[in-house]
This record gives structure tokens, C-alpha cells and sequence, in this order.
């Protein structure tokens, strides 16, 4: 990963500093059902705050389609955000022009302001450069600190950052140390798990764990299609029987990579999909025609917790199971609470990421636990994809 700017080489002192956050949090009746994207955001706004910064937040919110729309307005989240950094935020009514202007020319050293939804104008998602203009001309320095939008070329997050000397926030500064632990200077043996229902949605993925991990766990309904590929009869679960030569061709580089595929040896399986269903554990090989595989059985969880004994670094991207319905939760429960206790000891650095995983983690209590987790979604997996995410390298060329 190329070096980038943190707020370590900022002098704020003074300076108006333009915060790009996500604040896209979960909203139900004009309030905030989730916050922790704004719990993970104020430590960033109150050391610029204390070290006198005029800090000037600037987030998108839901898909207004570049127009005003006050059922997507951020001014629900003056109240949150207030509580979170322990200050009082104001509010501007847009994000550029004489209503932006008015608030930012007001705050003092140490005051923070929230502008309106950026994707109110439909320059934003443009990447419009005239309208990055607009946005510069509020700020003295721009901070980014917003990974989860990492991967979308807009206007506030990538050209700007060319326009304004630019340094990550320290929750961009933590994802992108984390990730280049995990993958880019890992201490091996490194170990993937990935998860989830479809090989088709992570051929890249899974393409780039193959050349840099020592073990490659996969689980979750993608394990099917590799086990039926290798002639494993499967019964009625979920299957993409069309990526059966994609399949083979993953297990064939693996194999030339001498990166070690692990896939499940036994098998929770019904014959519904339903909270408290019946179910059987039987070996890998003897699913019946009738049944499907919902969960790894406990043979497979005992063989990759002794992998992950073996390992240094952990990659997670996906649940092994149908974990949002006991008793198919079983597999991912286990896993994650073995991550967590190699975590807690000291003998694995732990990632995790995308939707599913967080979910996964918070329902075994063991977020806290791991190394790192991740909340960023499609960024945190265009990474690990190996993919050049435009707004890191725009806070990179430095």
C-alpha cells in the first residue's frame, strides 16, 4: 500500500477542515436505529476539534437522485452526532453555496458543523469538478474518513482530495492498516474463510486469497458448488451447477499455488429451511437426496479451528452457514467464537468484513474480539479482491 497522509502530519490549528464521512446509517421514524458508523467517526472529529480545528462534516445519505428530498436530510443526525463528540454541532441547510458559506464562515476553533447530503446535487456522484470547487472552497484541508465509500469515484470523495492538501481520518487510517496487515505484509502462515451463498459473486476474491493466502476455508452455500464439482452428491442444496469448470479451475490454482483448500467433511442438513427443524449430521459424501446441506457439522469445525491454530493471520469474509436461522447458526457461532479466543491470546490477527460477517459476529457477541471488523461492504471486499480503490489512491499520491 502506497503511504498516505494521517492526522499525525496535520497542523489544524485554526484551519477548516472537511471531514468526508458516511453517515448512511439505518433511520426509522426521523431517528437513528444504528449508530455505530457514528460512534466510529467521533474519535476523528473530536482530536481536530481539540487540537482547533473548525471541523466541517460532509456526508451522503440514502439515494436522492440528485435532488432535495427532506425524507433523506441529514439534519436527524445533528442530535447523534452531538452526543457522540461531545459538542454541538450545527447544521447547514446545503452543502455549498451561501447557506453552506454562512455556517462554516461562523464556527470557531474546536466547533464542528454538518453540511447537507452531498448527493442532493446530482454533481456529486458525477464526480463533477466544478462542483468539487464549490466544496473546496469551505475547507483548508481534506480529511477522509469515509472507507466504506472508498470505492466510488464522487466528487467529494476522490476529486476533492486533489484539490486540498488530503490526509486519512483515523477510521480510514485503522481500515487500511488493518487490511495491509492482513494482506499485504501478513505474518504467515495467513488463512481466508470465506463464506456465503454464490462462488459467481467472489471469483475475484476468491482469485486473489489464492496467490497470497496459505489456506483457503470455504464454507456456506459456495462450498456446495466446489463439493459438486469434486462429484459429491448433494442432495437439494443450493447449488450454481453452471460454475462447475469455474469450480475446478479454483481447486486446480490452489493446487499449483500450494495454497491449501479446506472445504466442509460433514454436514448439518434438512429438509427445510426453518427455525427449529429437524436435522441430521452426516459426512460430506452421504447428504441425502431429499436434504440440504445448511450448516458445516462439528468435524469441520474442529478441522478449521485447528488450521486457524496453525495460522498467524485470518482473512473472513461470510458466514459458513444459514446462521440467521437456529439451529443453522451452529458452524458460524463456533468459528467465531474460536477466532475471537485465538484473537484474545494473542496467536491471530483477525479481519472480518461485509455485511453477513458483522452480522454473524455481533450474534456471537465477539466483535470486540477480533483484530479488526470491518463495516465497509462492497469497499472492504473490492480490496480484498485486489482491486485500486480510487479515493485511497487519491490520498496515496502523497
Amino acid at each position: 500500500m502506497a503511504k498516505f497522509l494521517t492526522l499525525d502530519d496535520l497542523d489544524p490549528n485554526g484551519k477548516r477542515v472537511l471531514l468526508r464521512a458516511d453517515l448512511n446509517v439505518p433511520m426509522k421514524d426521523g431517528r437513528v436505529g444504528e449508530a455505530t458508523r457514528i460512534e466510529r467517526l467521533a474519535p476523528t472529529i473530536r482530536e481536530l476539534a481539540e487540537r482547533g480545528a473548525k471541523v466541517v462534516v460532509m456526508s451522503h445519505f440514502g439515494r436522492p437522485k440528485g435532488k432535495a428530498d427532506t425524507a433523506l436530510s441529514l439534519r436527524p443526525l445533528v442530535e447523534p452526532l452531538t452526543a457522540a463528540v461531545g459538542r454541538k454541532v450545527a447544521f447547514a441547510e446545503d452543502c455549498i453555496g451561501p447557506a453552506a458559506e454562512r455556517v462554516v464562515a461562523a464556527l470557531r476553533p474546536g466547533e464542528v458543523a454538518l453540511l447537507e447530503n452531498l448527493r442532493f446535487h446530482a454533481e456529486e456522484e458525477k464526480n463533477d469538478p466544478d462542483f468539487a470547487r464549490r466544496l473546496a472552497a469551505l475547507g483548508d484541508i481534506y480529511v477522509n474518513d469515509a472507507f466504506s465509500a472508498a470505492h466510488r469515484a464522487h466528487a467529494s470523495t476522490e476529486a476533492l482530495a486533489y484539490l486540498l492538501p488530503a490526509a486519512a481520518g483515523r477510521l480510514m487510517q485503522a481500515e487500511l492498516e488493518a487490511l495491509a496487515n492482513a494482506l499485504e505484509t501478513p505474518q504467515r502462515p495467513v488463512a481466508a474463510l470465506v463464506g456465503g451463498a454464490k462462488v459467481s459473486t467472489k471469483l475475484d476474491l476468491l482469485g486473489n486469497f489464492i496467490g497470497k493466502v496459505d489456506s483457503l476455508i470455504i464454507g456456506g452455500a459456495m462450498a456446495n458448488t466446489l463439493l459438486f464439482a469434486q462429484g459429491a452428491a448433494i442432495g437439494k442444496s443450493l447449488c450454481e451447477r453452471d460454475m462447475t469448470e469455474t469450480a475446478r479451475d479454483i481447486m486446480a490454482r490452489a493446487a499449483r499455488s500450494n495454497c491449501t483448500l479446506i472445504l466442509p467433511v460433514d454436514a448439518v442438513v434438512a429438509r427445510a429451511l426453518a427455525p427449529g427443524a429437524p436435522t441430521e449430521t452426516v459426512a460430506i459424501d452421504r447428504v441425502p437426496e431429499d436434504a440440504m446441506i445448511l450448516d458445516i457439522g462439528p468435524k469441520t469445525v474442529a478441522a478449521i479451528g485447528a488450521r486457524l491454530e496453525q495460522s498467524r493471520t485470518l482473512v473472513w469474509n461470510g458466514p459458513v452457514g444459514a446462521f440467521e436461522t437456529p439451529p443453522f447458526d451452529a458452524g458460524t457461532m463456533a468459528l467465531a467464537r474460536r477466532v475471537a479466543e485465538l484473537t484474545r491470546s494473542g496467536k491471530l490477527l483477525s479481519v472480518a468484513g461485509g455485511g453477513d460477517t458483522v452480522a454473524a459476529l455481533a450474534q456471537a457477541g465477539v466483535t470486540d474480539a477480533l483484530s479488526y471488523v470491518s463495516t465497509a461492504g462492497g469497499a472492504f471486499l473490492e480490496w480484498l479482491e485486489g482491486r485500486t480503490l480510487p479515493c485511497v489512491a487519491a490520498l496515496a499520491r502523497h
